[in-house]
């Protein structure tokens, strides 16, 4: 069990944890920080905290374990603000979507402190205490990136944690996640974003596109909702990654141009049929793993 656990940043994703920590009992006390008094005090109403504080220095100082769970643009100035009041063996952790610039981050922690980088794959395009839930993390990856001279009881510490919160654990170096993530995640932030304005800015007073959009615009389109300050902070953090995968979409998009402008009828049906054959694979590989769950 953690017995205090400190929450920077109690929203989707700190605050799901702090549920299910609690329902497993697998915490003792929670305490939340951050910006928002308005959002610390409904994340109590809703028992995700059982106190909470302004000051990020007074929220850490009794910690056994923190939870940085704030946008990737604002972890230097918290780990910063944080590293002279934390306490001997305290474990500082996260959940962000970059892990080379959280570990990068990090490196102003005092040496009594361990820190354990990881990313939850899991989350909603809400945001805040009332977006979160106890289930969220059920049966979804948790991707450790521990450095080469990581503490090792520090590290099975934040492997339980994400276990008892239903996640399954994979340990993965840094480099290779943000490689991975930029293709799988953050790109497809990156398009949802992109094509709703390209629709939108086609808009004029006498019309607009988005009154005629229907179910697959929003299916595509629904990460768009996500938080923008967030995705800026994850984009900015990840950028060489992302660049690299920016050039691959548009690389594909000029494909399709092409079979357009051609009236390529055999190129579209390849380039769309291929498309349909891996996501429809990586579909039934899911179905299968959810069958294979003891």
């Amino acid at each position: 069990m953690i017995q205090t656990l400190t929450i920077i940043g109690v929203g989707l994703i700190g605050g799901s944890l702090a549920l299910a920590l609690k329902e497993k009992d697998a915490v003792g006390t929670v305490i939340g920080t951050g910006r928002s008094e308005a959002n610390l005090k409904r994340a109590q109403d809703l028992g995700i905290v059982d106190s909470w504080t302004t000051s990020l220095t007074k929220a850490v100082q009794d910690a056994d374990v923190v939870l940085i769970a704030v946008p990737m643009g604002a972890y230097e100035q918290v780990l910063q603000t944080i590293a002279p009041a934390l306490k001997e063996g305290t474990i500082v952790t996260d959940a962000g979507s970059t892990k080379q610039h959280a570990i990068k981050a990090a490196a102003c922690l005092p040496e009594h402190v361990s820190f354990i980088a990881a990313h939850p794959l899991a989350g909603t395009e809400k945001s805040g205490a009332d977006a979160a839930f106890s289930t969220l993390y059920q049966d979804h990856l948790c991707m450790i990136t521990p450095q080469d001279d990581v503490n090792a009881d520090a590290l099975a510490a934040i492997e339980a944690m994400w276990q008892d919160a239903g996640a399954k654990v994979l340990f993965i170096p840094a480099a290779e996640h943000d490689e991975l993530l930029a293709a799988v995640s953050h790109l497809p932030h990156l398009a949802a974003f992109a094509l709703v304005n390209a629709v939108n800015k086609q808009k004029t007073d006498e019309f607009d596109p988005l009154s005629f959009a229907a179910g697959g615009f929003k299916d595509f389109t629904r990460i768009a909702s996500s938080s923008p300050e967030m995705w800026r902070d994850v984009a900015l953090a990840n950028r060489d990654a992302l660049e690299l995968q920016v050039d691959k979409l548009v690389d594909e998009l000029q494909h399709i141009k092409s079979a357009l402008k051609n009236q390529d009828k055999d190129k579209l049906t390849a380039l769309f049929s291929s498309a349909k054959g891996a996501r429809d694979a990586w579909l039934a590989d899911r179905k299968q793993q959810q069958k294979d769950k003891p």
